[in-house]
């Protein structure tokens, strides 16, 4: 990678950081072009030459949220998950390492969901990792959305008070809770 390109990419980061330290403090429609410039320490013409509005900036940030939690499994998640329930050792702790790493990015989508276009990640998610990993078990067709449901609803609740708790206790108890309490269940 050339020096240049290695600048252009750190100035995005940047950027999608101060968006996301905002938005923690502020509304997305009160955030100024200004304001994210003055937090990322980037120029007004550094913000144009990646984007062309704060929408642009939000979009790239939450393509690259994305990038990162797909990048925190193994390389071909939907194959590592076949035969493992979703709740499996190998399923969750990649993923919570994720939210913990990134817990105020999770605390944002969470909070402010359709922002982050949540609805769209979790249909990209739904077809490439948890709709193989549902077939994987014979899930029939008409039953996938339910059973989807209980282990996410239930799961997110667990994680998200989790968060709450600035991710205390440590991973190893999270995961021993969620997946005692859904093979309790019967699943």
């Amino acid at each position: 990678m050339k020096p240049s390109e290695s600048k252009y990419f750190s100035a995005a980061r940047l950027m999608d950081e101060a968006l996301l330290q905002l938005l923690e403090k502020k509304d997305f429609a009160f955030l100024s072009v200004k304001e994210i410039c003055q937090k990322a320490g980037v120029s007004r013409s550094t913000f144009y030459l990646h984007y062309e509005t704060i929408d642009d900036l939000l979009d790239e940030a939450t393509e690259w949220l994305n990038e990162k939690f797909v990048a925190s499994f193994p390389k071909d998640v939907a194959l590592s998950l076949r035969g493992k329930i979703l709740t499996s050792r190998e399923f969750l702790l990649p993923y919570l390492t994720f939210v913990k790493e990134n817990r105020r990015a999770f605390r944002l989508v969470y909070q402010k969901p359709e922002l982050f276009s949540a609805e769209k990640t979790f249909r990209k998610m739904y077809r490439d990792v948890f709709d193989p990993a549902l077939d994987s078990f014979n899930v029939a067709e008409n039953e996938k959305e339910y059973v989807l449901e209980f282990y996410a609803k239930g799961s997110l609740a667990i994680i998200q008070r989790w968060v709450e708790k600035d991710c205390e206790p440590d991973i190893d108890f999270i995961v021993d809770l969620i997946a005692r309490h859904t093979t309790a269940s019967g699943n």
